[in-house]
């Protein structure tokens, strides 16, 4: 049975999640790292109205029953606790990264906030966006230097020490993400372009 304090991350990540439209009703999945195990969001579980069942615990380094109640992007969340030092992984459907990654190939950040946290966020494409199979051997790779990737046409995965620090990466990304999105909208020329910094192509 899962303990309380870890439900209640669960459960408000995932209403936050809702409650922001970064998911429909069923999509995304949320997950944390506990020693050799995954806790993970059940399969076909409302984000936003998640109950204690709803999280399923599975094997990290191997398939066991849990598998077949567990998400179905479980592989991609063990591919990136065995890869990168996360200790919770989100995957959302973020709309303006989503966007955004339709049309660039990294999310420059315009904003303050955004280019103190992230700098860039990175986009990858890979065969089947919305399939694990792809998503779990690239992902990875990337999440080991960036807090957070964008698959283009799906969506993003974050990590974090908690659900709450990957929470943070959704909200923030998206944020730079729409800031970027209206102000390129806009037409008009930025007054300053961290991108053209040498400072910035450093990282």
């Amino acid at each position: 049975m899962i303990d309380a304090e870890t439900y209640k991350q669960f459960k408000i990540t995932g209403k936050i999640l809702t409650d922001h439209r970064y998911n429909t009703s069923h999509s995304g999945n949320i997950s944390m790292r506990s020693g050799g195990k995954i806790l993970i969001k059940r399969r076909g579980a409302m984000l936003g109205y998640l109950e204690p069942e709803d999280i399923i615990e599975t094997d990290l380094y191997n398939t066991d029953s849990g598998i077949m109640l567990s998400s179905t992007e479980t592989d991609v969340h063990r591919q990136i606790y065995l890869n990168t030092d996360a200790m919770a992984v989100i995957h959302a459907h973020n709309p303006f990264c989503v966007i955004l990654s339709l049309l660039e190939d990294e999310i420059t950040c315009l904003d303050a906030e955004g280019i103190y946290m992230y700098r860039k966020i990175p986009v990858i494409e890979v065969e089947n966006p919305a399939g694990p199979i792809d998503a779990a051997r690239e992902v990875p790779k990337i999440l080991q230097n960036y807090p957070i990737v964008v698959v283009r046409a799906h969506g993003v995965f974050a990590k974090g020490n908690t659900l709450y620090d990957a929470l943070q990466n959704v909200t923030g990304a998206e944020q730079s993400a729409m800031i970027r999105y209206y102000t390129m909208m806009t037409g008009k020329p930025l007054k300053r372009d961290y991108s053209q910094e040498k400072f910035f192509t450093e990282w």
